[in-house]
């Protein structure tokens, strides 16, 4: 069995089931899921639910018996630097040892519990028909959703992801991530609507006030915003039938584009992937997409 933590929003949530279900088929083993730390979070849920996955969520007994039931702060501090010197073979707990991709990761054991954020196609590039088909929606798009669905699919549809919200707001967050600055998109605007034909663009973005503000072009601009925090993924939904996308430093847009099924797409990711955090980035971005 293995066991993949889930932590953080919908789009850290798609790579850790994606690294874990690689590695489960990988060792022909069952995936279950932690998603323990959603009890703490206040802004944060499990999301993967709204998707057709196939692993279940595991019990207390499933995760102690790799994680122990002790799970003070200092134990668990102890446990990964001893976890991290013993041999792969006989680790009950790995963890990421970096951002970039794991050249160790297919070594792991087929019963071990895995810690981390696996942002990196190279982890499923195996499994992508598998992903494709379990990353569908279980709940039918409705409503203002479906008629926004029908516009994008009859256009040259761009999406712009726009990430602002704690990434300006939390000071920590904002000096991990820092935000895509305007030079980025009008760039980015500027490269794809030389590309594509009468193109239409529609922004997705936690500020939609700096949008409507920032954002100039002679091509349309629909700005979307009328999913609540909690419905994300009607928002992913909606982003990933456009036909091109300009994602920003984020999951969330980057699984948006990801998911496309435009076998033409342009992909426009920012180059500067994090503010201060430093990390060997170049494994984010598929072979395909151009970097700005």
């Amino acid at each position: 069995m293995i066991i993949t933590k889930l932590i953080g929003g919908i789009g850290n949530q798609m790579f850790q089931y994606a690294a874990g279900k690689a590695l489960a088929e990988h060792n022909k083993t069952i995936l279950k899921l932690d998603i323990i730390d959603f009890h703490f979070y206040e802004d944060r849920w499990f999301s993967l639910n709204h998707f057709n996955i196939s692993s279940d969520i595991a019990s207390d007994e499933e995760i102690s018996g790799f994680i122990g039931k002790n799970k003070s702060k200092n134990l668990m501090i102890l446990k990964e630097r001893f976890g991290r010197v013993l041999p792969l073979k006989r680790r009950k707990i790995y963890y990421e040892p970096h951002f970039h991709f794991d050249e160790r990761f297919f070594n792991l054991p087929a019963s071990i519990y895995i810690n981390g954020y696996w942002q990196s196609e190279k982890y499923f590039n195996k499994i992508i028909s598998v992903l494709r088909k379990e990353f569908t929606y279980r709940e039918p798009i409705e409503k203002i959703n479906k008629e926004i669905a029908d516009k994008i699919q009859s256009c040259n549809s761009i999406s712009i992801h726009i990430r602002r919200g704690d990434y300006i707001s939390n000071k920590l967050t904002y000096l991990t991530h820092g935000v895509c600055g305007i030079e980025y998109y009008v760039n980015a605007i500027n490269i794809i609507s030389k590309k594509v034909e009468k193109p239409n663009f529609f922004v997705f973005s936690d500020e939609p006030e700096w949008a409507v503000e920032n954002l100039k072009t002679n091509y349309p601009i629909n700005i979307i915003n009328h999913n609540s925090q909690q419905n994300d993924f009607e928002d992913m939904r909606l982003l990933s039938l456009c036909k091109h996308h300009i994602i920003a430093n984020s999951t969330f847009s980057w699984w948006g584009a990801w998911l496309s099924g435009n076998e033409n797409k342009i992909v426009i990711a920012p180059k500067k992937w994090f503010n201060e955090y430093k990390a060997d980035t170049k494994d984010i971005y598929p072979d395909k997409w151009t970097i700005l």
